[in-house]
């Protein structure tokens, strides 16, 4: 019997075969549920599989054939998932386009990936397509999903998403099989996705990722980490662009058993979360670096009684986290003590948060502050630092119960990793290994040589088998004296402050000391200069206010206590303005383009070497439609300690 059923679950190896297979079964069930309008509506497996179907016919009957690609630009929604599935279901190809790209950002994905089709979300996605619709001449039709403000539109290439289901209806009449059999023919080996990576060094390059990476991948990992047919709910805010959510949602869903719920809107995220209370959960480092500092600010700004009680309860959750991440048997006190701090503060911090529930934890994405990992093990969360990549998939995952927030964890079962002679990480996954760069076969031979996926990352194995990944191997700095430091080690305990949202630590031969670009979250601070009466107008107002110029040197001062001499920050400046995706500075994951912004900083990054006490700045920015503007500040050049020090 068990070979039997080992032969079934080899033969659903693609995605549109699972959806197949668990519609004929149980076609009640509850596959996905969304918002709207405040109520969550529920979706069946029959509603699911009828929307896949009937999309991917009608995409065939206005021309879609195996290998196109369709690219699938909109925030989460169940639509999302469907698009996808049809592309997959007849051989072709879904791309995914993050949804706060600009009409340019759009354009390159488009036409870098050869895409006939874009399903679109709302009016706001379809005017970005329209926009650039000369210069995509393959596109055969715009098929959106929201119709709200759609109306008046005329454009010869729009469909909506219910018109292209109906002609897929009409075309099952004469051709009932082809479905059947075009999902039938499906295999492992088949590109299910291209996922285009962050661009933190360039252009984005599209990662194909098979349906091995999808299936095996999911189902291999989710069996590993207990979360396989557990029924967990998990809450779809990550875009679907990224290969993360293309295992936790898409593929957790069909592979793992995972349901998915979709939020209304960007805006209620949290308060959705707080009503779902999701058992499997995964924020990016940046969203953990967020929320750690939202919960900061507000216990400073809290009344007295919560500020004593957070103050109390935090040093023993930190102290118990410790004892167990060690492995070590706690000792009655200690339990009795944790118990009276879990119950009086912990436990209802986990509920506003959404997390009352939360078993199965993850971050990825980027570096986290050990720090970070050590608050949420103080309130019993513990949060999987995993290390992985789009092309190469999840490389390390650390164990539940033994969470050591220096690394990432052993390598999965089905993973080598080995590291060369100059330090950086090799790797070879089985399941999760992705087919390589579309139409940059170059790239791809560069990445990959005698089987092995060059991550670019500087790291080692410990003497407990632990992955502890350093930082990226062109961004290790030496100094003119030759001793070197990693930027990122400092970045991410400087973002651990709730005043500083990101930080650019900069040094490198030719210079003598470290020093560094500050990016303030200017909520926090907001509150802060609210309390001391601080009055401003602007980002670039607050920014250079001397009361917070002093905020962020007692924060650096922190960090530095941790540093050796040599790594220590010297001097700052707080920037004038917030680093933006828009203005290619982050990534649309939010990662910072270090090599883009240290270009783009460079005068700036002068003046703080040189004896100037101000730089003036000017800055252009990007607005949200595209225009282009420019800002004028004097930025203050801050010593961290006193000068000459």
């Amino acid at each position: 019997m068990d070979n039997i059923r080992e032969r079934e679950k080899d033969q659903l190896d693609t995605l549109p075969k699972l959806l197949k297979n668990i519609y004929e079964a149980n076609p009640n069930g509850v596959a996905l549920r969304v918002k709207n309008m405040g109520i969550w509506q529920k979706y069946t497996w029959s509603d699911y599989y009828n929307n896949v179907k009937y999309l991917a016919l009608g995409l065939v009957s206005l021309g879609l054939k195996r290998g196109d690609k369709i690219s699938i630009l909109g925030e989460n929604k169940p639509e999302w998932y469907y698009a996808e599935l049809a592309a997959q279901s007849v051989g072709a190809i879904a791309v995914g386009i993050f949804s706060d790209c600009i009409a340019s950002e759009v354009k390159f994905y488009v036409e870098h990936s050869d895409s006939v089709f874009v399903i679109a979300h709302d009016q706001e996605q379809v005017d970005k397509v329209l926009d650039i619709i000369d210069e995509i001449p393959l596109l055969k039709k715009i098929v959106y999903w929201d119709p709200k403000g759609m109306w008046s539109y005329q454009n010869k290439l729009l469909c909506s998403f219910d018109e292209v289901v109906e002609m897929g209806r009409n075309y099952e009449k004469f051709n009932p099989e082809f479905f059947d059999k075009t999902v039938a023919t499906g295999n492992a080996n088949d590109i299910g996705v291209i996922c285009y990576t962050s661009g933190t060094t360039g252009q984005p390059r599209g990662a194909m990722l098979s349906q091995r990476w999808l299936v095996d991948g999911t189902r291999h990992w989710a069996e590993r980490d207990d979360w396989k047919d557990k029924g967990f709910n998990y809450v779809s805010f990550l875009p679907g662009a990224w290969a993360a959510e293309q295992g936790f949602g898409i593929a957790g869903n069909l592979c793992a058993g995972v349901r998915v719920n979709f939020p209304e809107s960007t805006e209620t995220v949290q308060t959705d979360l707080r009503e779902i209370g999701p058992e499997l959960l995964f924020y990016g480092a940046r969203m953990w670096e967020l929320v750690n500092r939202n919960i900061q600010a507000k216990m400073i700004d809290s009344t007295l009684p919560r500020r004593l009680i957070y103050r109390i309860c935090l040093p023993i959750g930190l102290k118990v986290a410790k004892l167990r991440s060690e492995r070590k048997v706690l000792k009655v006190f200690w339990r009795l003590i944790y118990f009276g701090a879990y119950y009086s503060f912990f436990k209802q911090l986990r509920d506003n948060l959404g997390l009352s529930k939360a078993r199965i934890v993850y971050s990825a994405g980027a570096a986290i502050s050990p720090d970070i990992i050590h608050f949420f093990q103080a309130m019993g969360i513990e949060i999987k630092l995993y290390y992985g990549s789009t092309e190469s998939g999840a490389i390390s995952v650390p164990e539940t119960g033994h969470i050591r927030p220096e690394t990432t964890g052993p390598p999965l079962p089905w993973v080598k990793v080995k590291i060369s002679e100059e330090g950086e990480i090799l790797v070879k996954n089985e399941y999760m290994m992705f087919a390589g760069y579309y139409k940059d076969s170059k790239a791809t031979e560069d990445k990959i040589k005698d089987g092995w996926y060059q991550t670019g990352d500087f790291g080692y194995v410990d003497d407990e088998g632990h992955l502890i990944v350093i930082d990226r191997m062109g961004d290790l700095k030496s100094l003119k004296s030759g001793k070197k430091f990693s930027p990122q080690y400092t970045e991410i305990r400087l973002r651990f402050s709730p005043y500083i949202k990101d930080a650019l630590v900069i040094g490198d031969k030719d210079r003598e000391y470290v020093v560094c670009l500050i990016n303030i979250d200017i909520e926090n601070v907001g509150q802060f200069a609210e309390k001391k009466h601080i009055e401003y107008t602007t980002f670039s107002d607050i920014s250079q206010k001397p009361e917070v110029i002093e905020l962020i040197r007692g924060e650096i001062i922190k960090v530095n206590r941790t540093l050796p001499d040599h790594a220590r920050i010297k001097k700052f400046v707080n920037l004038d303005k917030e680093l933006d995706p828009d203005d290619e500075e982050l990534t649309r994951t939010r990662k910072l383009r270090r090599s883009f912004v240290e270009n783009r900083y460079s005068d700036l990054i002068e003046a703080i070497y040189s004896s100037k006490e101000y730089y003036e700045s000017q800055e252009s920015i990007t607005y949200r439609d595209g225009r282009k503007g420019s800002i004028k500040m004097a930025v203050k050049v801050n010593w961290v300690e006193e000068e000459g020090v």
